[in-house]
């Protein structure tokens, strides 16, 4: 199986580092972040990656043209400088085929149990499962009943929404619902699935921390050098 790679993006919220390089192409660890995320994939048995570029695209195929120490099939194509998310898994359909394949984007470190994810896809038989998960509140949350607080509870995902987790395990018929390369998958795509009753949710209830400011970053390092690394799934 294939797992695709949404890395074309321009990381602007987190410019201090992205004016240098691709966000997937951060490191963590002295290892790319991208990299982190093929270990994951790597870790389920699944080696073969085609990673769509589009800012700075060219750092990415340098890296592992100098550095696939792993022999990983990977293969990088450049799907525009400003592609949307849908109009990028659009542009490699001719690649992926007529199989089922695992996508996530390149910015994103959770211990998802991708065969789990797989075999909870197969079982379905939707066009797609998309991991769901609580997102991790940075403040707490305080409940008013007009000007009186009802309770204030401390951070915390005891509560009912959830949130796309970023690794999905996905059916080719999803090419019929991408029309062009303004396609934005969260907005239009999975909605008109959802809609269709051809999303499932495969549930996570583990660890993650976006990467979206320098202090995003320096948290992830400290985890990754304190050996405390919550996706590093591989020996």
């Amino acid at each position: 199986m294939k797992a695709v790679i949404l890395a074309g993006g321009f990381g602007t919220r987190i410019s201090e580092e992205t004016k240098f390089r691709p966000k997937p192409m951060i490191e963590i660890g002295e290892k790319p972040i991208l990299w982190h995320i093929m270990k994951i994939f790597a870790a389920h048995k699944i080696d073969e990656f085609i990673v769509c570029c589009g800012y700075k695209g060219e750092m990415i195929q340098k890296y592992f043209d100098e550095n696939n120490s792993e022999s990983w099939n990977i293969k990088t194509v450049d799907t525009g400088l400003n592609t949307m998310t849908g109009g990028r898994i659009k542009r490699i359909e001719e690649l992926v085929g007529n199989e089922t394949f695992c996508l996530s984007y390149g910015d994103d470190l959770k211990n998802v149990d991708v065969s789990g994810l797989i075999n909870f896809h197969k079982k379905q038989k939707k066009i797609v499962t998309m991991t769901i998960t609580k997102p991790t509140p940075r403040y707490g949350i305080v409940k008013m009943n007009g000007d009186v607080v009802d309770s204030i509870k401390e951070k915390s995902k005891d509560y009912e929404n959830w949130i796309n987790g970023g690794y999905f395990c996905l059916e080719p018929e999803i090419f019929e619902y991408i029309k062009g390369d303004n396609s934005q998958l969260e907005n239009e795509v999975l909605p008109s699935l959802s809609i269709a009753k051809q999303v499932c949710g495969f549930k996570y209830f583990g660890e993650y921390y976006p990467l979206d400011t320098p202090y995003d970053k320096k948290r992830l390092d400290e985890i990754w050098n304190k050996n405390e690394a919550y996706w590093k799934v591989w020996n």
